[in-house]
């Protein structure tokens, strides 16, 4: 019998292949054999996105940098973490969408001004609703990764700590963002489920997404707190300079795309 992943001969008791380590499959795909496979991957004790989880709070350096030094069978990878966060986050718009839209009502005041200033028809902004966010949300995560990604990189890059390069330094942002959508998805809904502005929930939740990469940073790097933080704000300040030019490049082509009528 040979392995269907990587055709190494395997022998008739092998459970795994000890070339690259998948799992033997003998039975045919059924039912039994999916739900199975579902709860050793997510609703199990011991399953791997649960250890992600939890690990990537205690021992962050242990996920991230075991993942970028080839230890990569305990943990989820890396891409299909960040998979599962944008699916919980697909989750949270359909049921803010659905469930929750008066939500997403906070801009109405500045909305309604907009619309009542001169030439209104014109303007690219008047009539913008909170729905681009929703809608978009999904792609603004991923955009987001090689953003702080290239922040960390340069950051660390100038402080002349090389140890990884940037594709390292996305591995790192892709973990750190993933583990920050999932909190945000289901702290989001529950909070809404209670009927709390969905405004005053990213509010709420925005500050410890800044110090978990604080806390992400000194765990990788294992500098002291004071180097850690003075690069971090560094990182944020960039991070911020990179994205403030983005999101006036978007609203250049909203603007020109509004008078032009495209």
């Amino acid at each position: 019998m040979n392995c269907k992943n990587c055709h190494n001969t395997l022998r008739d008791t092998q459970k795994f292949c000890d070339e690259c380590g998948a799992k033997v499959i003998y039975n045919r795909l059924k039912p039994k054999v999916i739900a199975q496979q579902i709860n050793e991957q997510f609703i199990s004790i011991d399953n791997k996105f649960l250890l992600t989880f939890i690990d990537l709070f205690k021992t962050p350096e242990t996920v991230i940098v075991g993942y970028i030094d080839g230890t990569r069978k305990k943990y989820i990878d890396v891409v299909q973490y960040f998979a599962i966060a944008l699916t919980l986050a697909g989750i949270q718009v359909f049921l803010i969408n659905t469930f929750f839209k008066d939500a997403l009502d906070f801009n109405a005041d500045f909305i309604h001004g907009m619309e009542n200033l001169p030439e209104n028809q014109r303007h690219p902004i008047a009539g913008f609703n909170s729905d681009f966010f929703t809608r978009y949300q999904g792609l603004i995560y991923i955009l987001g990764v090689p953003v702080s990604a290239l922040a960390t990189w340069l950051v660390y890059f100038m402080f002349t700590n090389k140890r990884f390069n940037f594709t390292e330094h996305l591995v790192i942002n892709l973990y750190y963002s993933a583990q920050i959508i999932i909190i945000t998805a289901v702290f989001s809904i529950l909070f809404l489920v209670t009927g709390i502005n969905y405004l005053i929930v990213s509010t709420i939740l925005g500050l410890p997404t800044f110090i978990y990469l604080l806390y992400v940073l000194k765990k990788i790097f294992k500098e002291d707190f004071w180097n850690t933080f003075a690069k971090f704000l560094v990182v944020i300040f960039i991070y911020f300079i990179i994205y403030s030019i983005l999101t006036i490049v978007v609203f250049a082509v909203l603007f020109i795309s509004g008078y032009l009528n495209i």
